[in-house]
């Protein structure tokens, strides 16, 4: 498996993946405005981030994670924020996610990030049991958002 920065190049193999993550949670974007919205981290990783693909031997997508840089005032550094991360259904149970989650912590801390954190939903058992098993510690916040 290999597990690279998404480039223009990736961006036909990413689309299903991105589309097959946005069913999942029940949400519609566009497709130009997903594709967009990874333009966007294409042009400039340093600030915005990055989305990782993982592919196997023969090049097919598997997986993709996405990496939004934030700060914490905790911690007075920059965070890295795991906000995607979907593994093709016939590929799970492989060590994908564990190598998503692996990738993106080490590039975090090439990017000068101190920790990567992330959520997921509260009906997600299978992922909260990869996260639990690479290791990551469940916090205890609770999530609120406004609409703009």
């Amino acid at each position: 498996m290999q597990i690279t920065v998404v480039t223009e190049e990736d961006l036909f193999d990413l689309a299903p993946l991105v589309r097959a993550y946005c069913d999942f949670y029940e949400v519609a974007p566009s497709d130009e405005d997903l594709r967009a919205f990874s333009r966007m981290l294409i042009a400039d990783p340093d600030q915005a981030g990055v989305q990782l693909l993982a592919r196997d031997e023969a090049g097919g997508a598997l997986g993709y994670a996405t990496l939004y840089w934030s700060y914490s005032s905790l911690t007075a550094s920059r965070i890295a924020i795991m906000d995607d991360l979907f593994v093709r259904p016939d590929e799970r149970g492989k060590g994908v996610a564990d190598a998503l989650i692996e990738e993106c912590r080490a590039r975090a801390g090439r990017w000068g990030a101190t920790a990567l954190a992330w959520q997921t939903a509260k009906t997600n058992g299978r992922a909260q049991r990869v996260y639990e098993r690479v290791g990551a510690r469940r916090t205890e916040w609770v999530d609120y958002s406004l609409d703009t």
